[in-house]
């Protein structure tokens, strides 16, 4: 525990948080919200849930870090971080989306969004100094 950056841990969190708003804000916000079946006129609590998102950002990214390890080198980490929320983070979605019965939009949207996060997490993991 002693090896985890938790700067870096935070930064990696707050990275999410960029990509979101982004995301699922401006880019694909109206297919999100059709695809999702969410009314944006009946937004639910927004402290309780960003707060809440938050801090399962800090968790996945903290995590991660253990994953990875100390310092590791940057294209392993940004590699490390693609793999995972492409193959772990996105198939998981994938197969729940499949028995909810979820649209491949949805799923190609949230499984994207998923592969980029934690591939930023490699980024700022990578990237961060020593």
């Amino acid at each position: 525990m002693r090896d985890v950056e938790l700067w870096a841990v935070l930064a990696a969190a707050m990275s999410s948080f960029v990509l979101g708003s982004l995301w699922y804000g401006f880019v694909f916000q109206r297919l999100w919200t059709r695809e999702a079946g969410v009314s944006p006129e009946k937004s639910p609590p927004l402290l309780r849930t960003f707060l809440s998102a938050f801090v399962l950002s800090l968790l996945s990214a903290f995590v991660f870090s253990l994953f990875l390890g100390p310092s590791p080198e940057f294209r392993f980490a940004v590699g490390a971080g693609l793999i995972a929320g492409l193959c772990w983070v996105a198939t998981s979605f994938g197969i729940n989306y499949l028995f909810a019965r979820r649209s491949l939009k949805l799923f190609l949207l949230d499984g994207g969004y998923h592969t980029l996060q934690f591939t930023l997490y490699g980024v700022v993991f990578g990237a961060w100094p020593v």
